[in-house]
């Protein structure tokens, strides 16, 4: 695999189509996920896709909340993991963020934890349960 890998916004239908079934093939389809919970504040996210060699590969977004801005559905396909889209896809959506974003978070699931202390994130609290899955909540420091 030659790696060239690409992240951009997208609010094409076509490429959030995309970008819903990594994640659809990742949570629901991988990591069990309730299809209801898995599917939520979609128009108000910010959403990226990344490709490897113009291959969709994986997706993620933000979005501004009561409480910040939070990093949500990091989800790279499993022949593309280990070649650097998940740290593509953080830069991408850090780098995207306004300037005013001063508390940035995250509910990390516990085997992603190291990929965002790379970036700054530091887990705050006790590991927690979302979705059937072990989560840290992650605040950007």
């Amino acid at each position: 695999m030659s790696n060239k890998v690409e992240v951009k916004k997208v609010v094409d239908p076509s490429e959030l189509e995309e970008v819903f079934a990594i994640r659809r093939e990742v949570f629901v389809g991988e990591q069990n996920c309730p299809p209801e919970l898995e599917w939520e504040h979609e128009e108000e996210s910010n959403h990226f896709l990344a490709t490897v060699d113009g291959e969709p590969a994986g997706a993620s977004r933000w979005r501004k909340t009561e409480k910040g801005y939070k990093l949500e559905r990091f989800a790279v396909l499993k022949k593309y993991r280990g070649h650097g889209v998940g740290q593509a896809l953080v830069q991408a959506v850090l780098d995207d963020l306004p300037e005013d974003a001063t508390y940035v978070y995250m509910h990390a699931q516990i085997q992603a934890v190291s990929l965002y202390e790379r970036f700054g994130f530091m887990k705050t609290g006790p590991q927690f349960e979302e979705a059937g899955i072990q989560h840290f909540k992650m605040e950007k420091s």
